[in-house]
């Protein structure tokens, strides 16, 4: 009976201990890549898969072209394609949030809402994983909100799907919810 109990007592104190680490981990920042080099980053990245957002809630394809300025910061130009066809457009800047540490960026965009509340009106972008030479990257910011899925082509493999997939796991993102990349044969002929 005696060995029962303890059987017991360390079961329950085992399984706290496992509670309070996982929801310790939950709280965690995601961890970002050390020393991103931004010259190898800038160009054309292909969204691969987003979680679902208002101001991308249109978009069927999206693809950014990060461009290095002279000052260190990026020029940013983020283009949507919707299901009919129709290309959007939005350009900003991508600017280190830390000076020297280009893993957490600020990226704001040059609309009313930043002309209004010039230093509110940025968003955080967190590089989590790139991989090597630069041909996938997972992005996403702290509190878990955002995350996308970037490629270099507009189509990936299933091991670079999976790779990708598993490295936002790993730091806590629900992929159940991602938004993926719609076919071209599902898109609408509109302009570009």
């Amino acid at each position: 009976m005696i060995k029962l109990l303890v059987r017991f007592g360390i079961f329950v104190m085992a399984s706290f201990l496992a509670i309070g680490f996982a929801h310790s981990a939950d709280n965690l920042e995601p961890k970002t890549v050390d020393g991103v080099d931004l010259k190898q980053y800038q160009g054309t990245w292909y969204e691969i898969a987003r979680l679902p957002m208002f101001f991308q809630r249109k978009c069927a394809q999206s693809e950014a072209l990060y461009t290095l300025k002279g000052d260190g910061n990026m020029a940013v130009t983020n283009r949507c394609r919707t299901l009919e066809g129709k290309w959007e457009e939005a350009t900003g800047t991508a600017s280190p949030q830390v000076p020297g540490k280009t893993d957490k960026l600020w990226v704001v965009f040059d609309n009313w809402f930043s002309r209004l509340l010039p230093g509110v009106a940025k968003g955080d972008y967190w590089i989590l994983d790139v991989s090597e030479g630069y041909r996938t990257a997972v992005v996403g910011n702290p509190d878990r909100k955002y995350l996308w899925l970037l490629s270099r082509t507009p189509v990936v493999s299933q091991a670079d799907r999976e790779n990708m997939l598993s490295k936002a796991r790993q730091q806590g993102y629900d992929t159940t919810r991602l938004i993926w990349r719609e076919d071209d044969s599902k898109i609408g002929k509109g302009e570009k």
